[in-house]
């Protein structure tokens, strides 16, 4: 009896913790997030670009931030460096061959925090058909009402990894192995919508 009774108090502050989290729409329609990455350009300077297309979702309650989840979606093609060239180039075979791999997606598996607005975010993020953990480095930069009626909550995060880790082995030189991604992520609450 004690077992059972342990088990639906464990079940039941489980669920009231998920009851208690709000979900997110990331706010891609008012272009209050981004996804940018830089890599550097032969060692020399460094090369910026963004996705333009990506939608996504998260669940988040500040009294308990480790039940938050994300899921995002991107249009690997919609991909931009401010050089259409160079973007026909990152769209083709030498690099993210959206062809072939038209989506990339990433799924968290946790989230830790590691301080009064901080955490650290892992995941399983498929890109070029592979699949990789990764963990973002995660601050929280605020939430409120907005002038709408409407309640957002923002994040901002970075991580890096090798382009080799996806299967992208094309030789930009030893100093453009690695490239950084950085996250900036407005969501609006799905039920103020």
């Amino acid at each position: 009896m004690t077992r059972f009774l342990a088990f639906g108090l464990t079940l039941l502050l489980g669920l009231s913790s998920q009851l208690h989290a709000t979900e997110y729409t990331i706010d891609t329609k008012g272009a209050h997030a981004f996804i940018q990455f830089k890599i550097k350009h032969l060692g020399y300077s460094w090369l910026y670009g963004r996705f333009n297309d990506f939608e996504g979702s998260f669940n988040y309650d500040p009294e308990h931030p480790k039940d938050a989840s994300v899921n995002v979606e991107i249009d690997v093609s919609s991909i931009d460096s401010n050089h259409a060239e160079r973007d026909k180039h990152l769209r083709g075979d030498d690099f993210l061959n959206t062809d072939k791999y038209p989506t990339a997606r990433f799924k968290s598996t946790s989230f830790t925090p590691t301080g009064e607005d901080t955490a650290e975010l892992k995941g399983e993020l498929t890109l070029h058909g592979v699949t990789k953990t990764i963990t973002i480095d995660v601050t929280e930069v605020g939430g409120g009402k907005d002038p709408w009626g409407g309640y957002r909550q923002g994040f901002t995060g970075t991580t890096e990894f090798a382009l080799k880790d996806f299967g992208i082995d094309y030789d930009l030189g030893p100093a453009s192995r690695t490239v950084e991604l950085i996250l900036d992520v407005e969501g609006i609450a799905k039920s103020m919508m």
